[in-house]
């Protein structure tokens, strides 16, 4: 069985669990070809990600000319194939409501991806979020190409009419199957494709939990770690005035933002305005060993989200043996609750400092068995060879064909260009 990851950009800081889940099904004898739409616009931090960008075909960035022969060829030699695409190319323009000349792009990125897909003879193709990527999947499918599945996380693209917009009920109803990382993601693409509800199966994202050694008694440290893209969805602007109000019975508290984004300016505004500089850092983006770092010598993860889907910095955090503080949104309720952490109503600020006062008031023993209760959940839950594996049989069930033990020539040549 030959399989292929299909990103749109890729890879990204903030998506390195894609890296991991795709390393994952390779560990239990699954090659992956990895393809993607373009490179992301950031640098890159992370020396896995750097390297995994160099083992990624790019469809968009650096050959637009081979994209625009591979399209012409395409239609050349299947002309009724792509008129038969055509009604399902416009129905998902329409649905989008945006702009034309980026649907013709996502037209011709379908079909020279089935065709370098069809070169490699690639059985299936997998996608993360139902968005631009998993189009291009759904195009390449309806010209004869591989089967595809595509993982839906949220929160962006489950908030009300986002579904519809993004053709989420035309993509699941020709995917072979749909995977959902929680409970409430499956109720959602349920509601939105009711008659292909019975293609989701819940396989949850994980983590290595030999990357994460638990560490049954937490340190004596006064620093919260918050992870995450410095965003309005992550509620960041929050942390400022919650760590003034405790900062006169606490003091020596320092809550650490490790991530970048465009909230930035208004999250040092309000540092400012609160008067919290010493107590509110703003690091930048780090590797993942300065992420587990700070987790280890931490006393919990604060992340005071209004969207999320379940983020993997939680379970980073819980594995590792830290509470969690954090929002009652979309499935983050799935794995937190008053037994490993604080868990409050987004916005809240009054609730962000009581919870702040919780943590600094625990006992090292109330935070010990915190923490192995966090880590019980992600053992459980959230251990990546086992959602690598779940994936991987329905990889198998779907083709029909088991794993290759080693990559096979064709999986090492380049695809057409």
């Amino acid at each position: 069985m030959r399989i292929a990851y299909l990103l749109n950009a890729y890879p990204m800081t903030s998506t390195t669990f894609i890296r991991r889940e795709i390393e994952a099904v390779e560990a239990l004898g699954q090659p992956v070809r990895r393809f993607a739409l373009r490179h992301w616009d950031s640098a890159l931090v992370d020396p896995d990600d750097i390297a995994e960008q160099k083992r990624t075909h790019y469809i968009l960035t650096g050959n637009k000319a081979a994209l625009a022969r591979d399209s012409v060829l395409t239609i050349l030699r299947h002309p009724l194939r792509f008129m038969a695409l055509l009604p399902l190319w416009w129905r998902v323009w329409r649905n989008a409501n945006r702009k034309f000349v980026q649907h013709v792009a996502y037209l011709a990125e379908g079909l020279a991806f089935y065709r370098r897909t069809a070169a490699l003879g690639i059985d299936h193709v997998h996608t993360h979020f139902s968005t631009n990527a998993t189009t291009v999947a759904m195009f390449a499918r309806r010209m004869g190409g591989a089967p595809y599945s595509f993982t839906v996380h949220g929160p962006d693209e489950l908030v009300p009419g986002e579904p519809a917009r993004l053709s989420l009920r035309e993509k699941a109803h020709e995917a072979a199957f749909v995977v959902a990382i929680t409970g409430y993601c499956r109720d959602r693409i349920a509601q939105e494709a009711p008659n292909d509800a019975g293609k989701i199966r819940i396989i949850p994202c994980g983590i290595d939990m030999d990357d994460f050694p638990f560490d049954p008694m937490p340190p004596e440290s006064a620093r919260i770690v918050c992870i995450g893209r410095l965003c309005a969805n992550k509620g960041q602007t929050h942390i400022p005035p919650a760590v003034a109000a405790v900062a006169a019975e606490f003091p020596e508290l320092v809550v650490e933002l490790i991530g970048g984004g465009e909230d930035e300016p208004a999250i040092r505004e309000a540092i400012a305005r609160h008067g919290v500089e010493r107590q509110v850092v703003l690091h930048g983006w780090g590797s993942n060993a300065y992420v587990r770092e700070q987790l280890e010598a931490g006393r919990a993860m604060l992340l005071p989200s209004y969207a999320e889907g379940l983020p993997i910095g939680i379970m980073e955090a819980l594995a590792i043996g830290r509470p969690v503080l954090t929002t009652r949104i979309a499935g983050i309720p799935e794995l937190v609750d008053e037994g490993c952490g604080w868990i409050f109503e987004p916005g809240d600020e009054a609730a962000i400092t009581e919870a702040l006062r919780g943590i600094m008031r625990a006992s090292r023993d109330e935070r010990a068995a915190m923490g192995a209760e966090g880590r019980r959940r992600v053992e459980e839950r959230h251990d990546r060879r086992k959602s690598a594996g779940a994936l991987l049989a329905a990889f198998i069930a779907m083709s029909g064909k088991p794993a290759l033990a080693k990559a096979e020539p064709a999986e090492q040549a380049e695809a057409p260009i």
